[in-house]
């Protein structure tokens, strides 16, 4: 019977030998490529076909989130028409395993002399490709992780980590950070936890009391909050809140409780944060402190609460 796991273990195991590989093999070349497609005028393009027009893809989805702009070109497509694409500031990556596929080999004429490099990634160093190229990416491999050794497997991972160390060097050139990642992902959970502010997400309701008000006030203002937390004020500044965990404190030590107001029971200093922080940064207050409610102000006057949970549900972590 087939060891399943055996199998997929020898298969990550052979690919990781061939990226151990690939590591040594990194140098000056390589270095040489980035700075070519870092000084470009233009953008990048990414040719391939077949497989390595898969990872052409991924390369050029990478590379256009962190900074670099760069366009995937199909080779059997640039052939019939979309080769009007490249232009002469451009640089060109052509992908290709044996660099001698015919939609390639056929190409190279033109993406040398249409592009201001060339840049060839192929496992071949004899093929016409690396001929061609100005500048090669030695992205060969010494087996594939198939069992029959020719579905492309390890040499689509080598190419793969070639074009995302490319990605983080040029990240590094061009000081790119996580605010300028911000503005390339702006949607989904990614995005939120990069732009979002706290106003975004502030409860519409804004429970209060005043310094002074009677016990029946706090309970009526908790009561009437899902928050389970009220704020107290005095002159409109925040002084204070009171939780639903406060008031049953008070009920344990006391059974007159007429005369009692907000200021007795209050916890002083509360966390705040101002509406136009990230929302990430109020998760990172609300569980470093281990509390679940989050004062939200705006000029340091109480503008709301944001809410622990809200934030989990919206995916701010």
């Amino acid at each position: 019977m087939t060891n399943i796991i055996e199998l997929a273990k020898n298969a990550i195991s052979v690919e990781i030998s061939e990226l151990v590989s690939l590591k040594e093999r990194i140098d000056e070349r390589f270095e040489n490529v980035v700075n070519e497609i870092y000084k470009a005028t233009g953008k990048l393009i990414v040719v391939g076909i077949g497989k390595s027009a898969h990872v052409g893809n991924k390369i050029v989805a990478t590379l256009n989130s962190t900074g670099t702009p760069s366009q995937f070109l199909h080779a059997a497509e640039a052939i019939h028409g979309d080769l009007g694409v490249i232009q002469k500031n451009d640089v060109v990556l052509c992908i290709s395993n044996s660099g001698n596929s015919p939609e390639i080999t056929y190409l190279l004429p033109f993406l040398k002399d249409y592009s201001n490099a060339l840049i060839g990634m192929t496992g071949n160093l004899k093929s016409k490709l690396a001929e061609a190229s100005d500048i090669i990416l030695d992205s060969s491999v010494r087996v594939e992780a198939c069992p029959n050794k020719l579905a492309p497997t390890s040499s689509t991972t080598v190419q793969m980590a070639i074009g995302d160390a490319l990605a983080v060097c040029l990240m590094e050139l061009r000081n790119f950070k996580d605010q300028d990642f911000a503005k390339f992902h702006p949607g989904g959970n990614l995005g939120k936890n990069l732009t979002a502010k706290v106003e975004q997400f502030v409860s519409e309701q804004r429970p209060v009391v005043d310094i002074n008000s009677s016990i029946k006030d706090v309970i009526v203002s908790i009561s009437g909050s899902k928050h389970g937390i009220t704020v107290v004020t005095e002159n409109d500044k925040i002084v204070g809140v009171i939780t639903d965990g406060d008031l049953r404190r008070m009920l344990l030590k006391t059974d007159n409780i007429g005369g009692i107001i907000a200021n007795d029971i209050m916890s002083k200093n509360p966390k705040t944060i101002e509406k136009d922080t990230l929302a990430k940064a109020a998760m990172t207050i609300l569980k470093q402190n281990n509390i679940g409610q989050l004062i939200v102000t705006e000029g340091g006057n109480y503008f709301g609460i944001i809410d622990l949970h809200k934030l989990l549900d919206e995916g701010i972590n």
